[in-house]
């Protein structure tokens, strides 16, 4: 069984629309995808990199275009209970170690759900501690446990750790996605990765 490394950030809405398909692709290929918490705002430190928002500013048409693309994408696979969040950018961080917290706790995928369909499909502020854990404990998550463990040290250098890898590996944004030591980056690229794990 061939396993793929997915570097995510909830802060990415493109990242949500793959995790959305990626259980479609493990079931046509059999292939398992793991998923690494990365800090995007930190990769983007490292890399030079910019949001879209930001580094197409002055190319209106450039980002009408990755609007067109999201929603092309969006229709293609059906994901009818996407929304674009009120409040983005949410500053990620809590969640993402969060994430990391939750790894460690082996409560990853649970976790991975509940901060995608709060960020992306309930339009919530999770970058807000209240609206975090009220929306983890929602889910069924010890979120009380989670937030203290958001203040661990080891907690806080794993998603530093995570985030300085991706970028040494040659990430510079999210989502990215890696098989075997192949980088593929963005949501359009999974069609590369189905590809790639069949070969």
């Amino acid at each position: 069984m061939k396993t793929v490394e997915f570097l995510f950030d909830f802060g990415s809405p493109n990242a949500y629309l793959a995790h959305r398909i990626i259980p479609q692709i493990e079931s046509r290929t059999g292939a398992r995808f793991t998923y690494t918490p990365v800090l995007l705002g930190g990769l983007f430190k490292l890399t030079g990199n910019q949001a879209p928002m930001l580094a197409f500013a002055a190319i209106p048409n450039k980002l009408a275009y990755e609007a067109l693309e999201l929603r092309r994408f969006v229709a293609k696979h059906k994901l009818d209970k996407f929304a674009m969040n009120p409040h983005f950018p949410v500053n990620t961080l809590l969640l993402m170690r969060g994430a990391v917290a939750a790894e460690r706790d082996g409560v990853l995928p649970a976790y991975v759900e509940a901060g995608f369909k709060a960020m992306w499909e309930d339009g919530r502020k999770m970058d807000d501690p209240a609206v975090w854990s009220e929306a983890f404990a929602a889910a069924g998550l010890n979120a009380d446990k989670l937030l203290a463990s958001t203040k661990d040290d080891d907690v806080k250098a794993k998603l530093l750790a995570n985030t300085e890898a991706a970028a040494a590996r040659g990430a510079f944004g999210i989502p990215s996605f890696y098989v075997g030591d192949d980088l593929y980056f963005g949501k359009d690229r999974l069609r590369d990765v189905e590809e790639a794990i069949a070969e």
